[in-house]
């Protein structure tokens, strides 16, 4: 998932004077006061062409200021100020809704918790509050009570636009789904100020017709940064072939992940150029359809959507690349590598089952 961003800038225009002049024959007495009244005429009419700049140092010596007596002939204006230009705000991104490509399974319980992301996390200028976000939810043929649930995707901002970086499972069953929606969102305050951010939501949807539907969503919410990251983490933070999305990054930053986890990117980060998804935050607690707790919650795994810029879910992918990945992994202190690739042998510490279709899995437990 790409982002993109935009700029312009607002314009104004100003008017031009007309330059008038000529000579005036001084012949005689009569001509001389001729030509004197001439020269007060012009200057009137200069001092009042429409359009002409204020001066910025204030009238010179000898220049009529407004309700002072002049020969200015009846009927000329008093200069008037150009209006200032009108500021443009800068637009937000609005980047393409995130689709699932032709190999997903089920591709359109993705499909139908994107557009929910999408409705309860963008609105255009005056579409904030939880009652429009009913009714975007509504028209989508889902509960309008889902909106109640969007937490950190419905700040109070007059204007948003989202970005759904990818969407991965959480989960995968007969009946029911987890679906991981990683985002990046624009927000525009009521000062005209841009923030960006970003969250992972935990959509669950179950079996219904025509569609699937929407039982529930959890946002995610990161802890707040340390005071002084971890060297390991700061080096993941600036190493360019790591790209993590907002929630992500928040996770390392707050302190609350394992060292295991960015000591694996940085030794990834080696051969590879990885896309993480999901660290901590946004991951359900357990093994979706389980009751075992999910090595995520408490900062010990660690998900990857794509490698090299190959997403993982693409058949076009190498699946040679994949397995490398998944045994380097391994090798960096992993326990549990799951992903769409089945390797086999001894004390097997893979795994790959429809949930870890779109993603590598890479857990620790230490």
């Amino acid at each position: 998932m790409g982002d993109g961003t935009a700029d312009r800038t607002g314009y104004g225009t100003t008017g031009d004077g007309t330059t008038v002049g000529g000579g005036v024959p001084a012949t005689g007495r009569r001509g001389v006061l001729r030509a004197g009244a001439a020269a007060l005429v012009l200057g009137a009419v200069a001092g009042c062409t429409s359009g002409s700049k204020p001066s910025a140092t204030g009238p010179g010596p000898g220049t009529p200021t407004p309700g002072t007596a002049t020969g200015t002939p009846p009927g000329a204006g008093t200069p008037t100020a150009t209006p200032a230009p009108t500021a443009v705000a800068t637009p937000l991104p609005q980047p393409p809704l995130w689709q699932p490509g032709p190999s997903e399974i089920q591709p359109d319980v993705k499909r139908r918790a994107v557009e929910l992301v999408a409705a309860l996390g963008a609105w255009p200028p005056g579409g904030q509050g939880v009652e429009a976000a009913r009714a975007r939810v509504a028209a989508l043929g889902l509960p309008p009570a889902l909106a109640d649930q969007a937490g950190p995707l419905a700040p109070p901002a007059v204007e948003a636009s989202l970005e759904v970086i990818v969407a991965q499972y959480g989960g995968i069953l007969a009946d029911s789904a987890s679906v991981l929606v990683v985002c990046r969102q624009w927000t525009r305050g009521a000062d005209g100020s841009v923030a960006e951010g970003g969250t992972t939501v935990d959509v669950r949807l179950s079996r219904a017709a025509p569609r699937w539907t929407v039982t529930d969503l959890h946002p995610g919410v990161a802890g707040p940064a340390a005071a002084a990251p971890p060297p390991a983490v700061a080096r993941v933070l600036a190493e360019p072939r790591i790209e993590l999305p907002p929630e992500a990054a928040a996770d390392l930053r707050s302190g609350t992940v394992h060292a295991s986890v960015p000591e694996a990117m940085l030794r990834l980060a080696g051969p590879y150029t990885l896309s993480v998804s999901v660290v901590r935050t946004g991951h359900p607690l357990d093994v979706f359809g389980t009751t075992r707790p999910s090595d995520h919650p408490p900062g010990r795994a660690f998900d990857v959507w794509r490698i090299d810029g190959m997403a993982v879910v693409d058949p076009a992918t190498p699946r040679q690349l994949i397995e490398s990945f998944m045994r380097d992994a391994a090798a960096a202190g992993s326990y549990n590598v799951g992903g769409p690739v089945a390797i086999a042998g001894a004390g097997n510490r893979f795994f790959t089952d429809d949930t870890h279709h779109d993603h590598c899995h890479i857990g620790f437990d230490h």
